[in-house]
């Protein structure tokens, strides 16, 4: 076998180098975007992990406030438990460092020096000594208004004012200008921390109490119990304490980890398998390679079966072919998947457009097992397209293929299993996912084209079969579809790669559509407005940055406002193995026109407060509509409703669609939200002008505003039209999913690629058959006419079956794999200008490559082609 490989099958390799090379470049491609796409999620998980490790030490607990902060006083009653060893206080704040180059995301933590380094020692603060002095000042630690920064942070700020200034980022740093609502708080930099991970600044706790406005409030207390402590033990010692807020939860260790995991757990995999489909088409590139290999080698495979090579050992060469193949490609794969890694997180940092990683800088993490594992892939996948072309080596009939009658014993497609697994496939769409990940649906996808691309030889007779009247008058069409009829299992093997990723392409563009389309319509009914104002840019951020009730009032009040809306977002953390839910509070005469809700609203009982729930606290959360959500209870201590002074529930009366917030929103009226909490706060404007062209002179005034009632906030606003911010949220959406359009093009690529090399073996095996042709009288264009009206016959049924295949898989990823992985529906849009264009495209390419490569076999002299027969 060794011999033959060296001879046989190198000498075929050195005469058709670029068509091997295109296999390769197939396999390599589909490895390394795999490869890369893993690489880049698993570097940035692990840089959140160190970092979440960093920032939350090694604690045995965590108590957190539900609705952000709780009172102090029960950090003091936790430190005086017996059982508790350490109990650290921390006040987490999420602001902005106002800087030349504009605002700066920045988390500061309040921290309690005399006990944080025994629970989280990265949090220790580390003074810079001051010149001319030998050691800090001991109370540099606890002295009101400064901060120590770590590296992210320090690398952020000194960048940011070299940039507008010209200095070095090595000058010594400027005091730092924080937000804190609409004003300016001033803080001095006055060391670092060790602590890696997003920008940060550390100090001492009741220094950020008073800064921020914070007096008396904590965000955790990180608790190490003492040696042989059963930590769930004291936990239900915790909860029955008689005086136990029920706005604090308990939460383990890891648990931060834990929820960017679980909530970006689906968009990797997804990520992961939309890398996999250029792997998938290139197992059909390397089927149609090697399908024209054996088929213009037919003669020499039949020659080695006379000479004593069996049939096993004629598949085995071309197995060792293909594995070649697969050898190759995916080691250059995997180091083109590493060096696509590297790049992206250099220029991308680790955010491949989810946001869940937004603003990291990790560093590459090889694995050895996840190359093992792609490369195993690559391999398998040529080995897959190599199998059935080194079936049909092993089957060729000696006799016939001697003579260049090629296989005349093609075996009746078994279209019962076709359609078993697309039975088994649609059966499959109401499995439930597991475990967040659609794995049913996947599996599903995949029985669906593999029993679509089964069944093209049962379909193809069918369809031609019913086109053979039509065409009876004609000689040359009849031809054409009698001889595709008769030979459809070759016409499948011909069209199988383009059904194939036609029906990806296709699945992919209605799947991309149709969420844009849904985003617009979306968005074209939460931004009724004329303009928008906004103070905090994340959730983390809106208990710190915000409009105070006074701005609020006097705005209305301008000059050019007809109306004016306020919202506020408050974080809510419902469950500790979940992200927090953002509790949107916001005016609600109409929630039917006010919402886009999925169904009608329901009637609020008496007695309740209603809440409107997006589809992610519902599927998430078991929010169900109609029902009392008790969780909410926790964060709120509701007031009565009515004479009887009972504490009210909240009922869900509607479920609404959020494209914003994965991890979930409930919306509530905002005169109940003050009416339960007290806070008049607002985190957005939502402003109706008297005209809208004066959008600018508004913004203009609020600026003044600001400035008039003493807030300094002329840079702290973030304004925006609404056609700005639907142009920005397409334009966020568009480079989110520029990894799905880039596989639409390589996999419509490889898929025209397999029309040609398809065609071109057919061809090459008929050459006989031409030559037959022009004896019995058919000139050269006639034949020509004949190849390009078969091939046209192919190549429509294949873009019909591609198109048919993918339209099905599209409705599973719209309606099945996107609710199941991020919990929002979508309506199905069907851009038929754009899938026409595929099709047509399809058809031209395959039309014309069967009439190319007829043309280089219709040009051998007819004498010859058959002279083999006398």
């Amino acid at each position: 076998m060794l011999d033959l490989l060296k001879t046989f099958s190198w000498q075929e390799l050195k005469q058709h180098p670029w068509r091997n090379a295109a296999a390769v470049v197939a396999v390599m491609l589909g490895v390394a975007l795999a490869f890369s796409v893993h690489l880049i999620n698993a570097s940035a998980l692990d840089e959140f992990s160190q970092a979440a490790r960093s920032v939350g030490g090694q604690p045995d607990l965590e108590l957190r406030g539900v609705q952000g902060q709780f009172d102090e006083a029960l950090f003091g009653q936790v430190a005086r438990m017996a059982d508790v060893a350490v109990a650290s206080p921390v006040l987490e704040v999420v602001t902005y460092a106002l800087t030349p180059s504009g605002k700066r995301s920045l988390q500061v933590l309040g921290v309690d020096a005399l006990v944080v380094a025994r629970v989280a020692p990265d949090l220790m603060p580390l003074p810079d000594t001051p010149p001319g002095q030998s050691q800090p000042a001991r109370d540099v630690l606890f002295a009101p208004g400064l901060v120590f920064l770590n590296a992210t942070a320090q690398a952020l700020l000194t960048t940011a004012t070299a940039a507008t200034s010209g200095t070095s980022p090595a000058a010594d740093p400027v005091p730092l200008q924080l937000q804190s609502g609409t004003s300016q708080v001033t803080a001095k930099v006055a060391g670092q921390v060790r602590s890696s991970g997003r920008a940060l600044a550390v100090m001492d706790i009741g220094a950020a109490q008073e800064l921020f406005g914070k007096q008396g409030l904590l965000s955790r207390i990180d608790v190490r119990l003492q040696p042989g402590v059963d930590r769930d033990a004291f936990i239900r010692t915790l909860r029955s304490l008689p005086n136990w807020p029920e706005q604090v939860s308990v939460a383990l260790p890891g648990d931060a980890q834990s929820q960017i995991d679980n909530l970006s757990r689906a968009y990797r995999v997804n990520l992961t398998v939309l890398a996999l489909i250029a792997l998938f088409t290139g197992a059909f590139l390397v089927f149609s390679v090697l399908s024209l290999s054996v088929a213009k080698r037919a003669q020499q495979f039949a020659l080695l079966g006379v000479l004593g090579l069996s049939g096993r050992e004629r598949l085995t060469l071309v197995l060792w072919e293909s594995l070649a193949l697969g050898v190759l490609g995916s080691a250059c794969g995997l180091a083109l998947g590493l060096g696509l890694a590297a790049l992206a997180l250099q220029l991308l940092g680790g955010d491949l457009g989810g946001g869940f990683f937004a603003g990291a800088a990790p560093k590459l993490q090889f694995s050895t097992g996840a190359a093992a594992l792609y490369g195993a892939l690559g391999v398998a996948a040529a080995l897959v397209g190599g199998w059935w072309p080194a079936r049909a080596a092993q089957h060729l009939p000696p006799a016939h293929t001697l003579k260049g009658l090629g296989d005349l014993n093609e075996s009746p497609s078994a279209y019962q299993m076709s359609l078993f697994l697309i039975a088994a496939g649609a059966m499959l769409t109401s499995a439930p996912a597991i475990f967040g990940i659609p794995v049913a649906a996947y599996v599903s996808v995949a029985l669906l084209l593999v029993g679509g691309i089964t069944a093209l030889p049962w379909l193809i007779g069918l369809l031609l079969a019913r086109l053979t009247p039509w065409v009876a008058g004609h000689t040359l069409p009849l031809l054409a579809v009698a001889r595709a009829r008769h030979q459809r299992e070759t016409a499948a093997v011909a069209v199988s790669g383009v059904v194939a990723s036609l029906s990806l392409a296709v699945a992919l563009t209605v799947m991309v559509a149709s969420f844009r389309t849904s985003v617009t319509q979306w968005l074209d009914q939460v931004l009724p407005a004329d303009l928008y104002v906004r103070s905090a840019a994340s959730l983390s951020a809106a208990d710190t940055v915000y409009f105070s009730p006074d701005f609020i009032q006097a705005a209305a009040r301008l000059p050019g406002v007809a109306q004016l809306q306020a919202q506020r977002q408050v974080a809510l953390q419902l469950d500790p193995q979940l992200p927090p839910v953002a509790l949107i509070a916001r005016e609600l005469p109409n929630p039917a026109q006010n919402l886009p809700l999925v169904g009608t609203a329901l009637a609020v009982p008496a007695g309740h407060i209603g809440i409107y729930v997006s589809e992610a606290v519902r599927d998430l959360h078991g929010a169900s509509l109609g029902q009392t959500f008790a969780p909410l209870s926790k964060a709120f201590r509701p007031l009565a409703l009515d004479s009887k002074a009972q504490a009210a529930p909240f009922f869900v009366a509607g479920v609404w669609r959020d494209y914003a917030r994965q991890s979930g929103a409930i919306a509530i009226d905002r005169a109940v939200f003050v009416q339960l909490t007290g806070d008049e706060r607002a985190n957005d404007l939502a402003l109706w002008l008297a005209a809208p062209p004066d959008a600018a002179q508004v913004q203009q005034a609020l600026r003044s505003l600001s400035q008039a009632q003493g807030m300094a906030a002329a840079d702290l606003m973030d304004f925006g039209t609404p056609g700005q911010i639907r142009a920005t949220s397409l334009r966020i959406f568009d480079r989110s999913f520029a990894v799905t359009y880039w596989l639409q093009a390589v996999a419509i690529g490889i898929g025209l690629f397999g029309i040609a090399a398809s065609f071109s073996a057919q061809v090459l095996a008929r050459r006989k058959e031409f030559g037959l042709l022009a004896h019995l009288g058919l000139t050269r264009r006639q034949i020509l006419t004949v190849v390009a009206l078969e091939g046209a016959a192919w190549t429509v049924l294949g873009a019909l079956a591609g198109l048919g295949l993918g339209l099905v898989v599209s409705a599973v990823l719209v309606h099945v794999v996107n609710p199941q992985s991020f919990h929002w529906t979508m309506d199905l849009m069907l851009p038929w200008l754009h899938l026409g264009g595929l099709c047509v495209a399809v058809v031209l390419a395959g039309t014309l490559t069967a009439w190319v490569a007829a043309r280089t076999a219709a040009s051998q002299n007819a004498v010859l082609a058959v002279k083999e027969d006398w």
